[in-house]
């Protein structure tokens, strides 16, 4: 992982950290402000508001549930202004990482692009020798430009899956197309590659086309599980 993609991915993590704690802040406040109504219906019960002899105690109440209200109202404010802050700076740094991901890919992209134009330069020149001087030295002229298109790929990173004859079957990176006969492998082992696969990493861009043998001896759990772990 890029040093750019660790510092994302630990800003993605405090900033969704602070927005649910400010969230939960918001929330306890709105719960106080109806705990403050309940402690006031308390506070009122049995008080007769009618009785003169009960108009200070009364006044006070109110004055007491007026100022808790009031400090209620302010605390609610302050945490929704916080969340509704943060979940802008939430929204700000998503859109961020969306465009240095497409910027990535871009790079990526014109960094493979840099590496086959040579290749594609060398093709160019191939084909004009074949037109003036015949096609005698093309097969070594071809195979010297698919080398140079290999690397390309290599510097990318991009692996080439080609299987031998008698290797375990992989459903990951092979892609069966049929069955062929061959009882010196083991049974589900490959019979022979129709066209090589590539992946980058441990993501398989395509898989290499095979044919898959039968007729043979069941393969050893020892070795299936040995190749699983690789």
């Amino acid at each position: 992982m890029s040093k750019n993609n660790k510092k994302n991915m630990e800003e993605a993590k405090a900033s969704s950290a602070a927005n649910s704690e400010n969230a939960k802040k918001a929330k306890h406040a709105k719960d106080n402000a109806k705990n403050a109504e309940e402690w006031l219906e308390d506070e009122l019960n049995g008080v007769d508001l009618e009785s003169s002899e009960n108009d200070s105690e009364a006044d006070e109440i109110m004055k007491k549930a007026a100022e808790e209200l009031e400090k209620t109202k302010a605390q609610i404010k302050e945490e929704q202004d916080k969340y509704l802050r943060l979940h802008a700076e939430w929204d700000t740094y998503r859109r961020r990482i969306k465009e240095q991901r497409e910027q990535d890919k871009a790079e990526a992209t014109e960094g493979l692009v840099k590496d086959c134009l040579p290749v594609l330069d060398d093709f160019e020149r191939s084909i004009d020798f074949a037109k003036n001087n015949g096609t005698d030295g093309l097969i070594d002229g071809v195979s010297a430009i698919y080398s140079k298109l290999v690397d390309a790929f290599q510097k990318s990173g991009v692996e080439v899956v080609n299987p031998e004859v008698g290797d375990e079957f992989n459903a990951i990176e092979h892609q069966a197309v049929g069955t062929v006969e061959n009882a010196e492998v083991f049974e589900e082992s490959v019979g022979n590659v129709l066209q090589k696969g590539y992946k980058m990493g441990k993501k398989v861009v395509r898989p290499a086309m095979v044919m898959v043998t039968t007729g043979g001896d069941q393969r050893p759990k020892e070795d299936s599980e040995e190749n699983d772990e690789e």
